[in-house]
């Protein structure tokens, strides 16, 4: 296959959450701790190319320490935390915060659907 033909069968992302979740088990899987599961699907962008992002808006003061570990955790457990989940609460709104400021990075990119 061609790298014109790969540029074609490459599938952007729906939304930050899934960019994000595709990220850490990716991670996860390329540091063998998860054993890959699935079709062979072309990203338009690589796992350097996502932990960059999020470095940089970390640095540049987009995303906080408390995001971060929202991120961290609720990925793991690969599910967002839940508005509606009293202990969650707090986790859902740093959550939301964190995937508006993702989302629109991701966008500018070209890793997400329009």
């Amino acid at each position: 296959m061609t790298q014109t033909q790969m540029a074609y069968n490459q599938e952007k992302f729906h939304n930050a959450e899934q960019l994000w979740f595709w990220f850490l088990y990716s991670k996860s899987v390329q540091n063998g701790y998860t054993h890959y599961h699935g079709t062979p699907t072309r990203r338009p962008c690589e796992l350097l190319d996502v932990e960059t992002l999020i470095t940089k808006l970390y640095l540049c003061g987009k995303l906080s320490d408390e995001q971060l570990a929202v991120m961290k955790k609720f990925g793991d457990r690969r599910r967002a935390p839940h508005q509606y989940i009293w202990s969650e609460n707090r986790a859902a709104a740093l959550w939301r915060d964190a995937m508006n400021t993702i989302e629109t990075a991701a966008l500018e990119c070209g890793w997400l659907e329009k």
